[in-house]
C-alpha cells in the first residue's frame, strides 16, 4: 500500500496520534514503532516521507537513515527531543531533508510535511485512510479493512468526491453536476449509487458512518470516528 507519510517512533502513544492527525487532515499516514517495523513496512508497502526520530527503542535513527539511503531518496524529516547542533548537522550530512523538535506542534508539523510533499512534487492529499476504510486516488483502489473492494468507475468517481470534500455538506445538484457532468441526473440514480457505496464500505449501511445523508441538504462524508 502506498502512504504519504511513514511515522517512526517509540513513542507509540504520540506517533500514533500524530498518523491519525494527520489522516483527519488529508495526509494518508501510517506509524510503525522502531527500525524493524520500519524495515518490515517497505517489504510490502511505500511512502513519500518519512518522519523519523533519532532515538529508537532498538537502533539509532542516524543508522537507520544512512540504510535507507542505500535504497531511496525520498524525504527524511528527522524528530527529536535532544538539542545539539551537532545531532542537527549529522541529520543533515546522511540524508535528512529537515529536523524538527519535540514537543511539536501538530498543526506546524503538518504544514512542514506538506510543504516538503509538495517540494518533492508529491501529492499531499493522494488518498485517504484511517484503519477501516482506505482509498487510493491515483491507483483507484479501495480497501475495507485490508481487503480490496471492487466499485464501478462512478462509484469511486463520487466516493472521491465526498471524501475531498469531507466534512462539507454537498447538495444533489452539485454532485449531478461534478460526478455525473449532467445537471439533470434524478434523485433516484444518486440514491442508488448511495446506497451502493454504503454496502461497500460502511459496517453497517443501515447506520452509515462515512457517507452521511443531510436531510433537505445533500450529503457529507466524515471518518467513522467522528
Amino acid at each position: 500500500m502506498k502512504y504519504n507519510c511513514l511515522i517512526v517512533d517509540d513513542e507509540k502513544l504520540l506517533a500514533d496520534s500524530t498518523a491519525e492527525y494527520f489522516n483527519l487532515f488529508g495526509l494518508n499516514a501510517v506509524a510503525v514503532y522502531g527500525a524493524e517495523s520500519c524495515r518490515d513496512f517497505f517489504k510490502t508497502n511505500t511512502a513519500e516521507l518519512i518522519l523519523l526520530d533519532i532515538n529508537l527503542g532498538d537502533g539509532s535513527g542516524f543508522g537507520l537513515c544512512k540504510e535507507l539511503r542505500k535504497t531511496t531518496d525520498i524525504p527524511i524529516l528527522f524528530i527529536s527531543a535532544r538539542t545539539s547542533d551537532d545531532d542537527k548537522i549529522v541529520a543533515l550530512n546522511i540524508g535528512g531533508d529537515d529536523y524538527v523538535q519535540k514537543p511539536y506542534s501538530l498543526g506546524v508539523l503538518l504544514a512542514k510535511v506538506k510543504a516538503v510533499l509538495k517540494r518533492y512534487g508529491r501529492s499531499a492529499a493522494s488518498g485517504y485512510s484511517d484503519g477501516h476504510l482506505s482509498v487510493n486516488f491515483e491507483e483507484r483502489q479501495v480497501e475495507v479493512n485490508g481487503a480490496a473492494v471492487k466499485l464501478t468507475a462512478l462509484e469511486f468517481r463520487l466516493l472521491s468526491y465526498l471524501i475531498e470534500n469531507k466534512g462539507k455538506v454537498i447538495s444533489k445538484n452539485e454532485l449531478f453536476e461534478k460526478v455525473w457532468g449532467d445537471k439533470f441526473t434524478g434523485d433516484g440514480t444518486l440514491n442508488v449509487h448511495i446506497r451502493r457505496l454504503r454496502e461497500a464500505i460502511e459496517i453497517n449501511p443501515n447506520s452509515p458512518e462515512y457517507i452521511i445523508t443531510v436531510w433537505g441538504d445533500g450529503y457529507k462524508f466524515m471518518r467513522g470516528s467522528e
